[in-house]
């Protein structure tokens, strides 16, 4: 080397003094960096190891970054950790040291790579935000919210980064969701609350309108509980009992019904509230001078709006007086029940005596007529007129006597079939067989008989029963007609609207007003020249009431009758 080449002293000196200086100025630093007043990072460049400060302007946002809840990381290009707050430490669950100076990428899950690409060349063109999971130091993959922005950071480009515990504000959610399943809870208990307490002031209302109501009127009144339990009695029952409303007996009902009511009485009232179905009974109950009066009770339930029952309210009223005339009512007609079974015993026995009386009667009167038929035939001479006219009169008596006794035992077989049975009978049919019956009457009479049923062709009825109706109307008819007109015979029949109406109508010789009333006697008779026994019209008058029907006739001496009989659809 020249003597050029080397250095002189003083270049030395000065070069020995400008290191010092920068010795002096780096420990400085050092000492800076180790008391915190500043932030340095050491990053590995082409260049060589470089230090990056954070200056003690910024120390304000430096206090921030290290309070906030969330990660925050500053990225050089090549996904370097520059920079980290102690949250994002803990969340990876490293500490400090172990995160700031490696890269990012040890903490994206493989399956990951891409997405974080994509968000770190989004980041770096701007901003960029997404979610993904990471790897912590437990080997778990937790989720976050990462976001990116691009920052200069002492004149170089930097990545901010902040991520976020999705896990964190997931359970803050169900926390919220738990505050807010809460207060919802709690929200219905008040207003379930206050619609108990609106229930309440509602059934209190309608418990003083209810006992206003009650108090006005002149039965005893009371309300009960759903389970029963008498709240209220008006003052119509401390006058019926006597007591005082104070009294430990006054409420008592059950203590004032008669004993032999009770059970009863009790078992309907435990029904009732069981099913919750009307209460509706009859017991005795005492009244103040100690005297047992029959009393109707009744009770309904009353119910809110969702159909459950709030209370009942009742009446007691007194039918003490009812009661007694219904028992008497009800004796008389067991009393009347024995007599109608004590007539039809009667009944019996006078049909067994009628039977048996004719019987009786025709042996002897039949002996009569043989006697006499013998007295005629022991005259072989002719007999004076006296005696034969005593005979003829004989004989017509023993006629009369046996008529009689054969109408008898028809009205006996009449009150025994009177549970014919009932079918639908051809009107127009049943008259034209009748009208054979008596066709030599009416060709007697030389009259003639006019048939209109057209409006009402057919009739339920017992076919035997209704035959004889028609026979008898229909022979009497023509039997007691006018010598001075031609006979004229009409028979109808009317559809009506609770009965069916058949009428025979005649020219004949009538009957005066106050005759028409006793037309349906037995044996009762108002003409003597025309043969008969006085019994058709009682049979059957007897046939229609039996029925259910009725028989009415109007006649007009001189002009003619007209009998109308009503059958019971």
């Amino acid at each position: 080397m020249s003597d050029k080449e080397q250095p002189c002293a003083a270049d030395l000196l000065r070069q020995n003094e400008e290191l010092r200086q920068q010795l002096l100025e780096a420990e400085e630093l050092i000492t800076a960096i180790r008391t915190g007043a500043v932030d340095a990072l050491a990053v590995q460049s082409a260049e060589g190891p470089r230090i990056f400060t954070l200056q003690s302007a910024d120390q304000g946002y430096r206090t921030l970054i290290e309070q906030m809840n969330e990660g925050a990381l500053l990225l050089s290009r090549d996904a370097t950790v520059l920079y980290g707050n102690a949250c994002l430490a803990g969340l990876l669950g490293l500490l400090l040291e172990e995160v700031i100076g490696c890269s990012f990428l040890r903490f994206v899950p493989a399956e990951f790579q891409a997405y974080w690409n994509a968000l770190l060349e989004k980041g770096w063109e701007g901003k960029s935000r997404g979610e993904m999971p990471l790897q912590v130091q437990s080997g778990l993959l937790q989720p976050f919210s990462v976001s990116m922005n691009v920052l200069e950071f002492d004149g170089m480009p930097v990545l901010a980064v902040i991520i976020t515990d999705l896990s964190a504000q997931q359970e803050i959610k169900d926390i919220r969701a738990q505050v807010l399943q809460q207060n919802n809870l709690l929200e219905r208990q008040q207003q379930e609350l206050q619609q108990q307490q609106q229930a309440q002031a509602a059934i209190a209302q309608a418990a003083a309108e209810a006992s206003r109501m009650l108090e006005g009127i002149p039965q005893i009144a009371w309300t009960a509980s759903p389970r029963g339990s008498n709240t209220y009695l008006n003052r119509q029952w401390f006058y019926y009992t006597g007591h005082d409303n104070g009294s430990p007996s006054a409420n008592d009902i059950k203590g004032q019904i008669h004993p032999d009511d009770l059970p009863m009485a009790m078992a309907r009232w435990r029904n009732s509230l069981t099913m919750g179905t009307a209460l509706e009974v009859e017991c005795r109950i005492k009244n103040h001078l100690g005297q047992y009066r029959w009393m109707l009770g009744r009770a309904l339930p009353s119910r809110n709006e969702q159909g459950e029952i709030i209370q009942w309210i009742g009446t007691y009223t007194d039918i003490h007086e009812h009661r007694l005339a219904q028992e008497r009512i009800d004796r008389a007609q067991r009393e009347l029940q024995e007599n109608n079974e004590r007539l039809t015993r009667v009944n019996a026995d006078l049909d067994n005596f009628i039977y048996t009386a004719s019987h009786d009667l025709k042996a002897p009167i039949n002996n009569i007529e043989g006697l006499l038929h013998a007295l005629l035939s022991e005259l072989e001479t002719p007999c004076e007129e006296q005696v034969e006219l005593l005979l003829d009169m004989m004989q017509d008596s023993v006629d009369r006597f046996k008529r009689t006794i054969e109408h008898l035992t028809e009205v006996t077989k009449l009150q025994k079939e009177n549970d014919q049975p009932v079918a639908t009978v051809d009107l127009a049919t049943l008259i034209r067989e009748v009208s054979l019956d008596l066709a030599p009457l009416v060709q007697e009479a030389g009259g003639a008989l006019e048939v209109t049923v057209s409006s009402c062709p057919t009739i339920s009825f017992a076919e035997k029963n209704l035959r004889s109706i028609i026979y008898n109307l229909l022979s009497n008819a023509f039997k007691y007609r006018s010598p001075e007109r031609v006979s004229q015979v009409h028979i109808r029949s009317t559809k009506l609207e609770k009965y069916l109406l058949l009428e025979v109508q005649d020219n004949g010789l009538g009957l005066k007003e106050e005759s028409a009333h006793k037309m349906f006697s037995m044996f009762q008779r108002f003409h003597d020249h025309v043969e008969g026994s006085g019994i058709g019209l009682y049979m059957v008058k007897k046939i229609v009431d039996n029925a259910g029907g009725r028989i009415e006739v109007q006649s007009q001496e001189g002009q003619g009758t007209t009998f109308s009989v009503y059958f019971k659809h």
